[in-house]
């Protein structure tokens, strides 16, 4: 009796993962990345998001309609120059392949602002910059921080508004930017 309980076991088993793997239930497909390769910079990837479609949510102080209804932001006085936003990530191909989220925080003694880019199946990217928008109008920040593939990467995130000039009825009004420039740490280090 336990015989036939144990090769009904086994073969119950073998008999699933043969079904799984002719009937797949899922098919993750994965975009491939588009890196290029800089001569004496290191690898550049650029991402986007389409504002205001693929803007997921905002929490902001006395925001008139806060996006997901029903956000209430916090009232304390500390989050009064706070700004938090989700979007979902595109890559230069407009698909999108991750989410990222910003957060702008200032007050009279200075500011920051912080991006994180989620890919998944590649890992996160943690970058902080200066508030202030130089006259080229590309804000500059540096990676401080990553997880699984960007975890031995430094190098620096740049932020620019890219206007909508097509003029079409169902075009966004416009897109943030984000170009990476990334290069291993170990680069330049001997041993």
């Amino acid at each position: 009796m336990f015989r036939t309980f144990i090769a009904g076991v086994l073969l119950g088993a073998a008999a699933a993962g043969a079904a799984l793997y002719f009937i797949p239930v899922v098919n993750q497909a994965r975009e491939f990345s588009l890196i290029t390769v800089i001569r004496n910079i290191g690898n550049e990837e650029v991402f986007h998001a389409n504002i205001p479609t693929d803007r997921i949510m905002i929490g902001a102080p006395r925001q008139a309609s806060p996006l997901p209804v029903g956000l209430d932001w916090p009232g304390n006085e500390l989050f009064a120059d706070t700004r938090a936003e989700l979007f979902k990530l595109r890559n230069s191909k407009d698909v999108v392949v991750g989410v990222a989220s910003h957060i702008a925080a200032g007050n009279e003694k200075g500011g920051l602002i912080e991006w994180v880019l989620h890919l998944p199946a590649r890992g996160s990217v943690y970058v902080l910059m200066q508030p202030e928008m130089p006259q080229d109008g590309f804000r500059v920040g540096a990676l401080r921080a990553g997880t699984q593939e960007f975890a031995d990467l430094s190098g620096s995130v740049s932020e620019t508004w890219v206007a909508d000039m097509s003029g079409a009825d169902d075009a966004p009004v416009g897109r943030i930017e984000l170009r990476t420039r990334l290069v291993s740490s170990a680069v330049g280090q001997t041993e």
